[in-house]
């Protein structure tokens, strides 16, 4: 899933995103809106992460989250 699907799916995804990261609020959900760098972002001021940690954060989610779907749809 690239960052365009997961702006697309935001909806569904965005529960996903509360499971992973617990003290990101309702209303960073939808500032973010599915967009990656905002995402990012959000993920530096809640947790006290570098750029590059909140960065690899996102990365290793988003590659599990997109190696999920690809196995629910096999």
């Amino acid at each position: 899933m690239d960052n365009d699907r997961i702006a697309g799916n935001w909806k569904q995804v965005k529960g996903k995103v509360k499971e992973q990261w617990g003290k990101l609020t309702d209303d960073d959900l939808d500032v973010v809106n599915g967009r990656a760098e905002q995402l990012v972002g959000r993920l530096q001021e809640r947790y006290g992460l570098a750029k590059d940690a909140a960065r690899k954060e996102y990365d290793g989610w988003h590659k599990a989250h997109e190696l999920r779907e690809k196995a629910s749809k096999s």
